[in-house]
């Protein structure tokens, strides 16, 4: 049997058409974008040309399209570029952002002579930000800045996002939103969302990695994290990534074109795994709430999720424990933790992220191998008891 990929969340295969678009840019068309010689103006135009593709996959104008080399740096550019713009006052995440919008929170709370407060916004057990919890931490701490992702990366649920910004906005707020797990998966809107700022990436869209944009309103003030030659309308300084921003735009294009084709036969996959998942015994997070079609965070108890992950590779099925990044630090999910979910049950979380390409066959094949190996597993348990 091939190996099988269920791991969709974490990185993508790159589309064909996407890589073909990308080669001349490796050798033929090779020229430093700020050249003015043909060369240079050969790659601007189709760095132009990958920014209106970005910007028409959010209903953008192309100069909001700050590029950047991942999804990590344009969280930071907003939390730190905006802080750095602002007086300090209250920041609000939700509780189960990723990292690199915790972590670079945690660092302005840090400060030792402008420090910002931040506030975690409380989600629900189904995993859903808490509105009128949000409402009242907001009244009661007026924000200066809120970021709350669109999708969650290990659950898939999406968050209210329109509702949050107008609670953020009623207060005199920025609010942000990283949208890297919404893109491709449902319809993501700029104006919709009604938000300042958005954060989408390629990799997770088939396109390449080392390509991400920072979306911005046009009155968004914003103070660069890398200083230099001034690209990027002064904010992202560095040379231009021609082949992976090519990549970039042609992914977009692919997935604003391919969502309403993909979404149905995504979703029914997903219900078939999780009714099989289910007759387990499994608990699926967040299934109350409304989630990205493709996302299934489930466990099953006193079946370790690591120990699972580990099994269903050797049986040729990729999957997760959790969320990617947090592989280099592995322990309880944040997320979970913020769901109050029980600990003990925490460890047993894997997350199956369903691509375009995985078929029903595949999903048969996994429920199969995976009801071998969890009675294989408490067999052995039994057997040392």
């Amino acid at each position: 049997m091939e190996p099988v990929y269920f791991d969709h969340n974490a990185t993508t295969r790159i589309d064909d058409a996407v890589l073909e678009a990308m080669l001349p840019y490796f050798q033929q068309e090779f020229g430093n974008a700020s050249s003015r010689h043909s060369y240079g103006i050969t790659a601007r135009r189709a760095i132009d040309k990958a920014r209106k593709q970005v910007a028409d996959a959010v209903g953008v104008q192309p100069v909001q399209v700050i590029f950047t080399s991942g999804g990590s740096e344009a969280n930071n550019l907003f939390i730190r570029g905006a802080a750095d713009s602002l007086k300090p006052g209250n920041l609000f995440i939700s509780a189960i952002e990723h990292p690199c919008v915790l972590k670079p929170a945690q660092a302005l709370a840090r400060r030792s002579c402008d420090a910002w407060a931040v506030h975690q916004l409380a989600v629900n057990p189904s995993g859903q930000v808490d509105l009128d919890a949000a409402g009242n931490a907001m009244r009661e701490h007026k924000p200066g800045l809120v970021s709350v992702m669109l999708a969650n990366n290990e659950t898939g649920v999406i968050q209210d996002v329109a509702s949050i910004a107008e609670l953020a906005r009623s207060q005199g707020a920025v609010m942000h939103t990283d949208a890297i797990q919404g893109l491709g998966k449902i319809p993501v809107d700029f104006a919709a969302l009604k938000v300042h700022a958005m954060t989408l990436s390629a990799h997770k869209i088939c396109g390449p990695k080392g390509a991400a944009a920072l979306i911005v309103d046009k009155r968004l003030l914003l103070k660069p994290l890398i200083y230099g030659g001034g690209h990027e309308n002064g904010l992202r300084s560095g040379t231009e990534n021609v082949p992976a921003i090519v990549g970039f735009g042609v992914a977009c294009e692919l997935a604003r074109s391919r969502l309403a084709e993909t979404v149905q036969p995504i979703s029914q996959l997903r219900n078939h795994l999780e009714k099989g998942l289910v007759g387990m015994g499994a608990v699926i997070f967040g299934a109350g709430a409304a989630r990205i079609p493709n996302t299934c965070y489930f466990a099953l108890p006193d079946i370790e999720g690591d120990t699972l992950v580990v099994k269903l590779d050797k049986a040729g099925f990729a999957v997760a424990a959790g969320a990617a990044c947090s592989s280099v630090n592995p322990g309880q999910s944040h997320v979970l933790s913020a769901m109050q979910v029980d600990p003990m049950l925490a460890r047993c979380a894997v997350r199956i992220s369903l691509g375009s390409s995985n078929t029903g066959e595949q999903v048969e094949d996994f429920l199969r191998a995976i009801q071998r190996i969890v009675a294989e597993l408490r067999q052995i348990s039994s057997l040392s008891i």
